[in-house]
This record gives structure tokens, sequence and C-alpha cells, in this order.
């Protein structure tokens, strides 16, 4: 009886860390800047192998209605991370000019994109290339 609990107490402590999982990812509701204004997406250049390090790195604050069909210079490729503000959707595409695969975030927070499918071969890591932002 007392090794099913020690295994049950280690099966509780294991699934409490993975519900941590994203912990340093903010949540879509908490995309609320200090002086009030509106965040649609907030996009990282880091992740991790372990979640509770990603959304890390260099951030690019995206606004409501942002609509930028070629990433800056130095975030060309470089998203590994991603959240989503609630009400928020974030359309991604794979090539500058809005070209290529496209995929639509909704009011969520993506600690590694690598977990996201590009099709048949290749994922979402370092492969945003243009993007636009909507809230309702």
């Amino acid at each position: 009886m007392a090794a099913l609990a020690t295994v049950t107490v280690m099966l509780v402590a294991a699934l409490a860390a993975l519900g941590g999982a994203g912990a340093q990812c903010p949540t879509p509701a908490s995309l609320r800047p200090s002086d009030g204004s509106v965040v649609c997406a907030q996009l990282y250049s880091d992740n991790s192998a372990y979640y509770d390090q990603c959304c890390a790195g260099d951030v690019l604050l995206v606004s409501p209605d942002d609509d930028v069909p070629y990433m800056p210079l130095n975030w060309i490729n470089r998203v590994s991370s991603l959240v989503v503000a609630t009400k928020c959707k974030l359309t991604v595409w794979s090539l500058p000019g809005k070209l290529g695969k496209s995929r639509t975030f909704s009011a969520v927070a993506v600690p590694r994109l690598q977990e996201y499918s590009k099709g048949l071969l290749g994922n979402w890591n370092d492969a945003i290339s243009g993007y636009y932002c909507k809230c309702s």
C-alpha cells in the first residue's frame, strides 16, 4: 500500500509539472500592457526543450490590425514561440509577401512552434515570414 501511495504522489507531482507546461509563456488573457494599450499577439525568438523556459528571448509585440507581409529584418524566420490574446486571431505565412503555407492561431499560447506541422515536411519553428492579426 505504501508503494502505491508513493507512486500516486510521484504521478501527481509529474502531472502538476506538466500542467505548468508553458508556465513562462503568458496566458492569452494576460496580454494587457500596464499602459492600457491592446496587444493582439506576442512573438518570441526563443523556445526550449523545457516548456517552462519557452517564450523567451526577443519579443515582437503585434498590435490589432497589424498587416505585415514582410517581417522586420531582424525577425525573418526567427519566431519560435507565440501567444495570441483572447478574442484575437493571428494568421502567419511561411513565405514573404503572405505567400506559401499559412496557419491561423486563435487565443492560444504556443511555447514550441516546432510542434505545429507545416505540411508533410517541416514545422512552424523559425518559419514565419509574414503575419496579420485581428481582434474582435
